[in-house]
Order: structure tokens, then sequence, then C-alpha cells
């Protein structure tokens, strides 16, 4: 692997065009991952990949007049220090606000590197190649700027508003909401069974930390394996597993924290489960906004579902505990 310093200008021209040529595939690939979403972003990385083939070009149009027609076989991965790319597939099913993020990343360290090798050579020629380099990268910019005048218009901004909402609820608040719901609601049954059959604090503890965590895990596995998210659009599955197995904690969490109430406290057992009985009220009440704020469900739709359910559940905890 040779350092920078060490390319002659062919080499330097070499991986100046295989890094166009890569870039340009990059923007069609989040024009192919965006256009069912944000067909007007989209269209945006359409342009700019087709620009970036102009660019590459220009730098063959160069190359081919100085040294002929045979590229030696170097990339941009075969110099120390040259800046990398995230790989395709790892840019797949991101938020739009991200894609836009990476592709202007992209160009500011292009033309960053280019101009500080610039400063950093002595040779003559080299440095107004770098610089030629970096004057590039930046009317790159420039035209992401002006492409996005062109294609985003108030209309199509409003519409990938409302895409960025529903793509928000899809992969975010969907598996959260689930979790929630879940850890909530099912782990109220052996929670208050265990507290009421043994009016100990610390045992009924254990069954709630016991279920919650194993709640969790169950949930999350399951939300990661039931949807790879290319059909779907949810994104990475792994993700929308782990924020519906660590919102399934939670919920369990949240009443059954309260019985670390020691026993030795005077009526231990009665303050627990009031705290407890409170949070639970708190965690339905929670549940029931969000799916109102989220789901476009009235609120008082929401809270008698949600409450109904998980009054059902605490007392046939309570029935089984007490029987």
């Amino acid at each position: 692997m040779k350092s920078f310093a060490e390319l002659s200008e062919r080499e330097l021209l070499a991986v100046a065009i295989s890094s166009e040529e890569e870039d340009s595939r990059i923007y069609m690939s989040f024009a192919e991952d965006l256009q069912g979403r944000y067909p007007a972003t989209a269209q945006v990385f359409v342009d700019m990949a087709e620009e970036e083939n102009q660019h590459r070009r220009q730098l063959l149009d160069i190359y081919e007049n100085r040294f002929g027609q045979h590229l030696p076989p170097i990339r941009r991965e075969d110099v120390k220090g040259f800046l990398k790319r995230r790989p395709v597939w790892f840019s797949k099913n991101l938020p739009i606000e991200t894609v836009r993020k990476e592709a202007e990343t992209m160009e500011v360290q292009a033309s960053r590197f280019y101009m500080r090798a610039a400063e950093q050579t002595t040779d003559v020629g080299i440095r107004k190649l770098l610089g030629d380099l970096a004057q590039v990268e930046k009317e790159h910019r420039q035209t992401a700027s002006r492409l996005e005048r062109a294609h985003l218009t108030e209309a199509a901004v409003a519409k990938e508003d409302n895409t960025k909402r529903r793509m928000f609820v899809l992969q975010y608040v969907q598996p959260g909401l689930a979790g929630l719901m879940d850890g909530s609601v099912s782990t109220l049954a052996p929670l208050f069974a265990a507290a009421f059959a043994t009016h100990s604090n610390w045992q009924t503890f254990l069954v709630g930390l016991a279920a919650s965590i194993g709640a969790g895990i169950s949930m999350g596995f399951a939300e990661a394996l039931s949807d790879a998210g290319s059909i779907t659009g949810r994104g990475s599955p792994w993700l929308g597993g782990g924020i519906c197995g660590l919102m399934t904690a939670l919920g369990g969490l949240g009443h059954t924290l309260p019985y670390l109430v020691p026993d030795s406290w005077p009526n231990a057992f009665w303050i627990a489960t009031g705290i407890a009985s409170f949070i639970v009220l708190i965690e339905l009440w929670v549940i029931a906004w969000i799916r109102s704020r989220f789901m476009d469900t009235h609120f008082l739709q929401a809270a008698f579902q949600v409450v109904l359910g998980g009054v059902i559940v605490l007392l046939v905890g309570i029935l089984i505990g007490g029987a």
C-alpha cells in the first residue's frame, strides 16, 4: 500500500477516475433506495451521479492525452490515508436526512483531502492537479444545491416530509409501542400474582425482573426475525428488534422497581403495591398518548382500550395470586 506522497501523476489520475466512478454508483444506489419513498430527492441523486460520470469522462480524457489508454490497477483503498466510503449495502433504508448528510460528507471529505494534499506537495504538476480536483469537488457541492432547488419544489418537500413522518412511525414508533405495550401489560399478571401470593417485596421483585428481561429478549428477537425490512421498509431488523426489546423490558421494569422497598418497613407490601399501581396508570396513559399522537387514534378511545386490557390482566394476576 502506497502513501499519497508516493503516487505519480499517472496514479493520481487513475485513483481520481476510480473514485468518481465509485461515487457515481453510490449516488445511483441512493437514488434506487429512495425512489419509492422520496422520488424528488431520488432524482437529485440521479443527476448527481450523472455529474460524477461527466467528471470521470473529463479525467479520462486528460489521462488518455498524457498517458494513453491503459489505467494502472490502483484504487483509493490502495492508498494510505485516502478517503474511504461506507459500503453501499450499509446505506440501505437510512433516513433521508442521513442519506443527504452522507452525500455531503462524501464531497467535503474529497475536497478537503485534495486541498491538504496540494498544500503538502512540492511538485508543481501534482499541486496543480490536486488543486483542480479540489475545485471539482467544491463544484459538486454547488451542483447538489442547484439540483435540490430544481427538483425539491414546495409540493415535493411537503410530500417527502409526510413520507418522513410515516417512516419514523414505521421504523421507531411502532416497534417501540409494541414493546412498551407488551412489557407494561403482559408482565402485570406474573408480577401481581407473585405479590399477592407471597406478600414479599423481594420475591415479587425477582419475579418481575425475570419477567421483564425475559419478555424484552423474546420480543426483541421476535421483532428482528419477523421482518427483514426489505419489503416493508422498516429498516434494519436488528434496530427494530432492539427498540422493541428495550421498550418491553422498560415497560415491565417500571412497575417492578417499587418492590425494592425493603420488607422491613412497616406496611412495605402495600406501599410498594400502591406505587406500582400508580406507575401502571402512568404507563397506560403514555401508551394511550402515543397511540393518539402517532396512530391517528382518538385519545379517549385509545385510553379506554389500553386501560381495559391492563385492568383485565391486572385482575387476573391478583386473583391467581390470592387463590
